[in-house]
C-alpha cells in the first residue's frame, strides 16, 4: 500500500497516454501493488489483456465502451453515454473500495471532452479517492480545472506520425 497517492494526467494529442498509464500499473506490480484499468470509449480487443492476465491478479482491465467510434451525430451517442455512465458508476465503487492501489480511468477526460461526463463528475472521483490511492486519468483535452486538481500532468505531444502515412494500427503496437 502506498503512504500517500497522487492524481496524474496524461493528456494531449500525441500517441502514449494509455501506454503511459499502463506502464506504471505493471511497473507497480512488480512490486506487489494492485491496480485497476477502466477503459472510457473502448470496445475493441487488445493486447493488454493477454498481458494484464498473466499478471498474476495484480492488474486488472475492464472496458466499458461501444466497439464503434463516437460520433455524436451517427445516432451511437446513446450507446456511448450509457457505457460510460456504467463506467463511471464502476470506478465511483471502486474508489470506494479501497481495493487497489493505483486506479486508472483511461480515455475518462476524452469521454468528458465528448460530453459523455462533465469535470465535474471527475473533480467528483479525484474527492472520492482515498488518500493513499494513486489515480491516473488520462485522455485529450484536459481542462485547466482538471489540470488544476491534479499532482502530476504530462501532454504527450505530437510531432510526427505513421498515421499520417496511412499505416494502419498493428496489433501489439497500437492495439
Amino acid at each position: 500500500m502506498l503512504s500517500k497517492g497522487y492524481i496524474h494526467i496524461y493528456t494531449g494529442n500525441g500517441k502514449g497516454k494509455t501506454s503511459a498509464a499502463l506502464g506504471l500499473a505493471f511497473r507497480a506490480s512488480g512490486s506487489g501493488l494492485r491496480s485497476i484499468i477502466i477503459q472510457f470509449m473502448k470496445g475493441l480487443p487488445t493486447g493488454e489483456f493477454d498481458a494484464a492476465a498473466k499478471s498474476g491478479g495484480l492488474i486488472t482491465i475492464e472496458r466499458y465502451g461501444s466497439t464503434r467510434f463516437c460520433r455524436p451525430d451517427d445516432g451511437s451517442f446513446d450507446e456511448h453515454r450509457q457505457f460510460t455512465l456504467e463506467g463511471y458508476r464502476r470506478a465511483g465503487e471502486v474508489l470506494a473500495s479501497a481495493l487497489f492501489d493505483i486506479i486508472i480511468l483511461d480515455e475518462i477526460i476524452t469521454a468528458a471532452k465528448f460530453g459523455l461526463l462533465s469535470d465535474d463528475d471527475i473533480l467528483a472521483l479525484c474527492d472520492a479517492r482515498h488518500e493513499n490511492t494513486e489515480l491516473v486519468l488520462t485522455g485529450r483535452g484536459a481542462s485547466d480545472i482538471l489540470i488544476a486538481r491534479a499532482d502530476l500532468v504530462t501532454e504527450m505531444k505530437e510531432i510526427k506520425h505513421y498515421y499520417q502515412a496511412g499505416v494502419a494500427p498493428r496489433r501489439g503496437i497500437e492495439d
